[in-house]
This record gives structure tokens, C-alpha cells and sequence, in this order.
């Protein structure tokens, strides 16, 4: 299976003039527009865009790459919506014990990245995580690699989701330090209007395309149930409104709500 679209990648930064075009020949066509495959197709890339598809001769540049495809079928990159680049290759365990020298986390942060476009996705939205440097080594063409459209640090409240402190680090508030894992950017733990407000602007500030936010419990937490509710409403709508500030909008996680009429319900 070939990518149309992961050609971009590849070619880094490289303005459109500076781009080669490439000929893909004996090639079978998804579209995605509809489930009908289009056989022995030729499609022409031009300064990173398709311009003609054929089954004829296309008029091709005389510096085009030809490419035989030798009837494997050429689609559309894929698009994943939820991916944590950082995360994927390296368990918590591996966090924690790299937390002084990251470069090894970023490293294989690297390698998940380019094994995601050759996977077919040559676009994800990165909710939560370290992945600025990640997405500049990509668009500089420094590092093959999927666009990626980056959240930062993901934002929890204390025992939230994203709270991944070890149990000796004790709260910033009670004589603890900031958190090894908010000193790499992984989350930060934000509690009360005015912390939340901060939080979300340092990532924007960062080149946040979308804020990531945990209003949840989750199946393996060292801390917080799955069925908890996290973040007050105040909470929330400070985030809400700093990402709106921005022209932009805030993901959350999130399994359960809080029943209507519960037991739990706050006077």
C-alpha cells in the first residue's frame, strides 16, 4: 500500500518550486471517495500536490522521478485523531527512569513518529505530550515523519489523569518540586481557575494547535478510578475560554459523566 500523500513528508520543508515531481505508473487508485478501485492508474505529484491522474500519458515534468508501482494500490494518507507519539514506544516505567537525561525518550519519540508515516498516516493530532521538538525536526525535513498537530503538555488536576508523579513527589503546595514529568512536558498539574488559565496558555504559548485537558478517571491509573469526575465546571470553562482566546478549541478525557440527580450531585 502506497501513500499519495506521505510524499510531503519526505521532502521536509522544500518549497513548492524546489520539489521534484514524481510519477507513480501501474498504480490501482482508492480515492476514499467510494469503495471502487481505479486500476492501472498514473499519478503525477507536482511541487507536493497531485496534479493529474490518468490512465494515458500525463504530461511530466522531464526532471520527474518515475516510480513503477507495479499494480500495488496508491490511496489518500490516512488521518488518526488520537495518537501520544511521545508515549507510544516508551512504557512508564522507562518515563520515570529517564526523567533526568530525556534524550532517549525524545529519540524513540523520533522513531514512533516516522513509523507512524509508514504506516500510512501522514497526519495525527497529538493529544498530550512533549512532541514540539518532534514536530520541528519533521517540518524542518531534519526527521521523516507524520504533520503533526500538537496539544503539549496535557493538563490535570492533582490525582487526576494526568497527575504521573511518583508517590514521593510530594505537591508544589506542600513543599514538593515541580514534578519530573512536568519538567520534561509531559503534563501539568493545574488546580483552580487561575492555575488552569496559566497551564493552557504556557502550551499555546508552546504552538498548541488544541489543548488536551483530563476530566476523567481511566482503567490503569495509579491513583484516580475510572469512574471519577475531575475538574470543577469553573475549571473547565477557564480552559474552554483560553483555547477560545486563541481561535482554537480543547479535548477532553473522559468515560463516565456524573449521573443527573446522583447521590454525588453538589448542592
Amino acid at each position: 500500500m502506497l501513500s499519495i500523500l506521505g510524499l510531503a513528508r519526505f521532502t521536509g520543508s522544500a518549497s513548492s518550486e524546489e520539489m521534484s515531481a514524481t510519477l507513480f505508473t501501474k498504480v490501482n487508485v482508492f480515492d476514499g471517495a467510494s469503495t471502487k478501485l481505479h486500476k492501472g492508474m498514473s499519478v503525477l505529484v507536482d511541487g507536493g500536490k497531485i496534479t493529474a491522474i490518468g490512465t494515458g500519458d500525463l504530461k511530466v515534468p522531464k526532471s520527474a522521478t518515475v516510480i513503477d508501482g507495479g499494480g500495488r494500490t496508491l490511496m489518500p494518507g490516512l488521518i488518526d485523531n488520537h495518537v501520544h507519539i511521545f508515549m507510544m514506544g516508551s512504557s512508564e516505567k522507562d518515563l520515570m527512569e529517564s526523567a533526568s537525561d530525556p534524550s532517549k525518550l525524545f529519540a524513540t519519540a523520533a522513531t514512533e513518529a516516522k513509523n507512524m508515516l509508514f504506516r500510512g498516516f501522514t497526519s495525527v493530532r497529538d493529544v498530550g505530550g512533549p512532541v514540539f521538538g518532534t514536530k520541528r525536526d519533521i517540518d524542518s525535513g531534519k526527521n521523516m515523519g507524520p504533520r503533526i498537530y500538537p496539544s503539549g503538555a496535557y493538563i490535570s488536576q492533582t490525582s487526576g489523569h494526568g497527575d504521573s508523579r511518583l508517590l514521593s513527589e510530594k505537591s508544589r503546595r506542600f513543599g514538593g518540586k515541580t514534578s519530573a514529568a512536568e519538567l520534561i512536558g509531559i503534563d501539568f498539574i493545574a488546580d483552580g481557575r487561575d492555575e488552569v488559565l496559566t497551564a493552557v496558555r504556557e502550551d499555546l504559548r508552546a504552538g498548541a494547535s488544541q489543548i488536551k485537558v483530563m476530566a476523567g478517571g481511566r482503567a490503569a491509573s495509579a491513583y484516580d478510578p475510572l469512574d471519577v469526575t475531575q475538574y470543577t465546571l469553573d475549571e473547565m470553562k477557564a480552559a474552554v475560554e483560553a483555547a477560545d482566546d486563541w481561535n482554537t478549541y480543547v479535548t477532553v478525557h473522559a468515560y463516565t459523566p456524573k449521573p443527573f440527580g446522583s447521590p454525588w450531585k453538589r448542592a
